[in-house]
């Protein structure tokens, strides 16, 4: 299986996100610089790490959505492959249109840095089915801007298809609407979540508790695989 870790402009966490497809799945991954993503039908999975792209100016995310990488990465994600973003990844995603809803800043109006505990919503999606249902992840996050907005039309459309796969167990302290960590689109291909599942893989690191996820990616994958 080969996986693109797709970098736009001030991105800072590609290295966190090779490294864990190095560690955990052991499988090919390449550095796709957003200039070059006419390459993404090369490859079986695209990951969007966390960091700052294009500085965050305007509202993280909202730049990045201009650069013609994101309409590679819709007619990726439209092909039914998969597609995970993490941090400002998930940003990129929700600017570009490919999962619904928004972000706020912080309730705090803070930049928060630390490990919050992640209930496991849905664990039948080809990104979480090494989990149990309902199983407590400890996961690191990072960022200003985890307050995920979704008006209740959108929350009724992601209840109704089981697209809420994590939530916030203990304390929403960012204020995210119904405790939101993370959400999959419709299909269930494209995964955008807060926490940083690449930052936990490791005991050195803090934990594990991220490795699952990189697991059920390669242990579930089914006919996405192109090679």
């Amino acid at each position: 299986m080969k996986f693109a870790v797709l970098v736009f402009p001030g991105l800072t966490c590609d290295l966190d996100m090779y490294h864990a497809i190095e560690e955990t799945v052991k499988q090919d991954v390449e550095y796709v610089w957003h200039t070059e993503a006419d390459q993404l039908d090369q490859f079986d999975a695209v990951l969007l790490p966390t960091g700052t792209s294009y500085g965050n100016y305007l509202r993280p995310g909202a730049l990045a959505k201009s650069s013609p990488a994101c309409k590679q990465l819709q007619a990726f994600a439209e092909s039914g492959k998969l597609v995970l973003g993490v941090g400002n990844g998930f940003h990129i995603l929700v600017e570009a249109g490919i999962l619904p809803g928004g972000f706020l800043r912080n309730k705090g109006l803070k930049f928060r840095s630390t490990q919050d505990t992640i209930r496991v919503e849905n664990n039948n999606t080809v990104f979480t089915k090494e989990y149990t249902q309902g199983q407590m992840l400890t996961l690191p996050v990072a960022n200003e801007f985890g307050n995920y907005y979704a008006d209740e039309q959108t929350v009724e459309v992601l209840k109704n298809n089981n697209q809420i796969v994590f939530t916030y167990a203990n304390e929403n302290t960012d204020g995210s609407t119904e405790a939101i960590a993370g959400i999959t689109n419709e299909k269930g291909n494209v995964l955008g979540m807060m926490p940083l599942p690449e930052r936990a893989v490791e005991e050195i690191i803090g934990g594990t508790d991220g490795m699952a996820l990189f697991q059920s990616i390669m242990n579930n994958r089914g006919e996405q695989h192109v090679n």
